[in-house]
């Protein structure tokens, strides 16, 4: 069924990028990292969603949020972050678009190709402003208990303006600097998609498969920081990780393809007992590293 366009909708008003009404949706490690980072400006006011209450009541409880969000927080707000996996985002603003006319909505999914044209075009419907969103940051717990204010020090913040006007892309750089980021990059949902099956989705693919062998079990001892280095984000959640690698499966399957081709020329230098072709490959790799500065 597709949502009826709201027509009672508030005009967009000049916001001020330091005092705004926010209402975070999912308070996981992202959402409640956000919450918590943006709460230090006691001049904006923080409400929140989640479907567990235990974990509204931890919010509560830290400051991270002033209130629970009703439907009188989501027709006031300035600003809604959708902190969720990319078709529950959807989902949400098809069941409240209604009243998000005149606010700005962004989102923090790690997938743009998915979830950018779906959210535009709700955009259209409701009358709001979207700008699609990703905070290059996070780490291996997850949940609202592993959320931390300064999770996004000097982090990159990515933006897809989704043909946003420029005031409402201002204001999640702002937003982004706000919370510590470093630097704002504004992309397309298409280049942001095959960088990240690269930076991101191939690294974690890697590490899941590197940990099922036979021998990893007998590591302690042998290992040190090569081990650590590549194991560290087999440490998955594999609902939220599945769905991202299959939204982005164009991309991610290439970029795997890449790693296979690379992984069989050095496998096949080995094994045919191929000194100069092993130390070609091996020169190659080390070679881009130090051209990257890295």
């Amino acid at each position: 069924m597709q949502p009826t366009p709201h027509t009672g909708r508030r005009a967009p008003e000049k916001r001020n990028p330091d005092e705004l009404d926010i209402v975070i949706v999912g308070l996981g490690l992202i959402g409640g990292s956000l919450a918590k980072a943006l709460s230090r400006n006691r001049r904006h006011r923080i409400t929140g969603v989640d479907q567990n209450p235990e974990v509204i009541r931890q919010a509560l409880l830290c400051g991270a949020i002033s209130a629970e969000a009703d439907d009188g927080a989501l027709a006031r707000a300035d600003l809604i972050l959708l902190c969720c996996y990319p078709q529950a985002c959807i989902d949400f603003v098809q069941k409240k678009g209604a009243l998000l006319g005149g606010a700005l909505v962004s989102d923090t999914c790690g997938v743009k190709g998915f979830i950018c044209p779906r959210l535009t075009e709700l955009a259209r419907t409701f009358g709001f402003a979207f700008v699609g969103g990703h905070p290059m940051a996070g780490k291996e717990q997850n949940g609202f208990a592993a959320s931390e204010a300064g999770l996004f020090e000097g982090a990159s913040y990515l933006l897809i303006p989704c043909g946003a006007p420029d005031d409402a892309v201002a204001l999640m750089e702002h937003l982004a600097r706000s919370i510590g980021a470093a630097r704002t990059l504004a992309t397309t949902a298409e280049h942001h998609d095959e960088m990240i099956a690269f930076t991101s989705q191939v690294p974690h693919a890697l590490a899941c498969a590197y940990v099922m062998s036979p021998l990893c079990p007998g590591h302690p001892g042998y290992s040190a920081g090569s081990y650590r280095d590549v194991s560290r984000v087999a440490r998955i959640n594999e609902t939220l990780w599945s769905e991202l690698f299959l939204e982005n499966r164009e991309p991610l399957t290439r970029e795997i393809d890449t790693l296979l081709g690379h992984l069989t020329e050095i496998r096949n230098a080995v094994a045919e007992n191929d000194r100069e072709a092993l130390r070609g490959l091996l020169r190659q790799g080390r070679e881009i590293k130090e051209r990257l500065g890295e």
